[in-house]
Formats: structure tokens, C-alpha cells, sequence
């Protein structure tokens, strides 16, 4: 089997970190990228989801109205008051 070079630029902290993680479970920087390589093909896309890390409009609404303490549920001393209000 012939062998290619590739040649990537990577943030200096992220190669460091990866590095280490890769060594400790027994492999290096070569070999990882070619197991996402592979894992990609066979998947036929990147291998894990990829996306922006932003709530969506419902979520959004959620925590705006967790932090103005607006649609919350009641809340109970014990369970008791629990049931019995579950129970009404």
C-alpha cells in the first residue's frame, strides 16, 4: 500500500492536547488521522455531529423565563403537598 503526506496547520494547544490523549490510549497523531479518515468513509460524512452551539427560539424563551421566574412550576415543602396536589 503507497502512502501520502498531508500537511495541516493546527493551533499549537490543540496538537499538545491531542497528542496526549492519542498516547495515552495507545496511539499517535498518524494513526488517530487515519482512523478519522477511514471512520470517515465509511461513514460517507464527518463522523460525529457537527453544529453550532446556540439554543433555539424555544430554548431561549425557557431560560428567559427561568431567569424572570415567569412559567414555573409550583414547588413543595415534602412530598406530601406534592401528591396531594398531583392527587386534586
Amino acid at each position: 500500500m503507497s502512502t501520502s503526506n498531508i500537511n495541516i496547520r493546527v493551533d499549537s494547544k490543540v496538537k499538545e492536547e491531542a497528542e496526549e490523549l492519542f498516547n495515552k490510549i495507545g496511539m499517535n497523531m498518524s494513526t488517530a488521522m487515519n482512523v478519522f479518515l477511514r471512520q470517515s468513509i465509511r461513514y460517507g460524512g464527518i463522523p460525529f455531529e457537527i453544529r453550532l452551539n446556540e439554543a433555539n427560539e424555544i430554548t431561549r424563551a425557557t431560560i428567559d423565563d427561568v431567569e424572570n421566574n415567569r412559567n414555573l412550576s409550583k414547588s413543595f415543602d415534602n412530598i406530601k403537598e406534592l401528591m396531594e396536589d398531583l392527587n386534586a
